[in-house]
């Protein structure tokens, strides 16, 4: 057994490494604390209920996959910018498998609205970083945008084309960085 989970992290932490090890039906309030080494009331004082374990640690696998890097310079280019997360959701592939489909299809259900809503924070999140880094990169035209065609939209249209790839396990850029260089530069 494990050390004592003294924290909600360590047991996100411990859903996440059950999702890997043993996929997404692995979690639940009891095998989370078995996991753990804790009683089932001790997983009850930082989760209210097993939809809310799971809402919690799909974030915080979201969170993983999508962190910020360390460089910096890749909030800054857009091609950058584009690499970095088709990296990501490689990465999020191997680590999680079928996290993704199972996950995106799961939480579209009615009955999941929490984590629903909490993917689709993720992904707004991801949308806007996409959004500020068209609106910062020095290499994009200065009349590549204007009323109609702003860079909101263009980010909209590159993050729909990466959900799309997500859901194919599609983790080649090439495509979408060629939108890019024919739209903008």
């Amino acid at each position: 057994m494990n050390t004592v989970v003294t924290s909600k992290e360590e047991i996100l932490e411990t859903s996440r490494e059950l999702i890997r090890t043993q996929g997404w039906s692995a979690v639940s309030i009891r095998s989370v604390a078995a996991a753990c080494g804790v009683s089932v009331g001790s997983i009850y004082n930082y989760f209210d209920s097993k939809a809310d374990l799971v809402g919690a640690t799909v974030e915080s696998v979201w969170c993983e996959i999508f962190h910020r890097p360390e460089d910096a310079d890749v909030f800054q280019d857009t091609q950058a910018c584009i690499v970095w997360i088709y990296e990501r959701m490689e990465y999020g592939c191997r680590q999680y498998p079928g996290f993704f489909n199972l996950h995106s299809l799961g939480f579209m259900r009615e009955e999941k609205a929490d984590g629903k809503r909490r993917m689709q924070q993720t992904w707004q999140h991801i949308l806007n970083g996409l959004c500020a880094v068209l609106k910062r990169d020095e290499k994009v035209r200065p009349d590549a945008f204007n009323g109609q065609f702003t860079a909101e939209k263009f980010a909209d249209v590159l993050f729909s084309l990466m959900l799309s790839a997500l859901l194919r396990q599609d983790y080649d850029p090439a495509a979408v960085l060629e939108i890019v260089r024919r739209t903008l530069y």
